[in-house]
């Protein structure tokens, strides 16, 4: 009887720790396109064919989305084609840009995708990383306290579900995982430069988790 009751303050301490962030399920259109574009994404940026556009999270990369609402944000991410306001990454393929989650201004936070399914967000690494976008990033409209409180819990949430997670990377930072294992972009020639999130709230949310021993970011090798 003892070994009973054991079990069950487990399973009510797994359950409240899996409750300890909350979470807005608001998905971005789901349809055979987008899962076909995802694919396609994959094998051609990558090299990988695949029967479902999954992932096996490696990372976690976070961004600002430098757009000022949360509905402005919805509004660009919803399409499943990328529009053609964005020719500067365009030849990489019609898939839209988009993230697993958006955290609004208020801390909110919004999950636009399945945890495991591909967005596209950052090049190189979208198939082993996980996208929290952030609402503004602009000079009018910084980042805030409250995001950055949710972006930690959303981290230690994601950390705990899926083990295998061991870089937490600002979008800033993504060029220096090119001569590292997890890089599987193919063509040398696509890059664009990032600033986001912003290196002080990047290493407030690496402070902040630190517990978790994440694996440091690759030096960049100037070539």
């Amino acid at each position: 009887m003892k070994n009973y009751y054991v079990l069950i303050l487990a399973f009510w301490i797994s359950l409240t720790s899996c409750r300890s962030v909350n979470i807005i399920d608001k998905p971005v259109i789901m349809t055979p396109e987008r899962d076909q574009l995802t694919l396609e994404y994959l094998e051609t940026r990558y090299g990988l064919i695949q029967e479902k556009p999954t992932i096996n999270p490696k990372m976690v990369v976070v961004h600002w989305t430098a757009i000022p609402t949360l509905e402005k944000t919805l509004k660009a991410f919803d399409p499943v084609q990328l529009p053609n306001w964005r020719p500067e990454i365009a030849s990489a393929g019609a898939l839209n840009v988009g993230a697993q989650f958006v955290v609004d201004q208020d801390g909110i936070i919004y999950r636009l995708l399945p945890e495991t399914y591909m967005a596209r967000h950052v090049i190189g690494l979208n198939h082993c990383a996980i996208g929290i976008e952030n609402v503004g990033g602009l000079k009018e409209k910084p980042l805030t306290e409250k995001q950055l409180k949710s972006n930690i819990k959303l981290i230690k949430y994601l950390k705990k579900k899926y083990p295998a997670i061991e870089y937490v990377i600002g979008h800033l930072e993504y060029q220096n995982f090119e001569d590292h294992e997890l890089w599987l972009e193919k063509d040398d020639g696509y890059r664009t430069k990032k600033t986001d999130p912003g290196i002080d709230f990047l290493n407030n949310i690496r402070q902040k988790t630190s517990k978790y021993n994440w694996k440091p970011v690759p030096q960049k090798i100037i070539k």
